[in-house]
């Protein structure tokens, strides 16, 4: 099986974190979008979703299976 990679554009890491959001002018204010991300890239993409007001939590990924 993959491991889970980041979903930082073009990298390959294996995810090690989530990055729980919403978007409020979309979604209801319970649900919740994952991205993926890597050590690395955890403090951009956090920031990128926090500059718009998304990021709702920043917790472990728990690979499935």
């Amino acid at each position: 099986m993959e491991p889970d990679v980041c979903s930082a554009k073009g990298c390959a890491a294996p995810a090690t974190w989530q990055l729980l959001w919403n978007n409020p002018r979309l979604h209801t204010p319970e649900r919740r979008k994952i991205w993926l991300a890597c050590a690395d890239h955890r403090t951009s993409l956090s920031d990128f979703l926090s500059a718009r007001g998304f990021l709702q939590d920043v917790v472990a990924h728990q690979p499935a299976g």
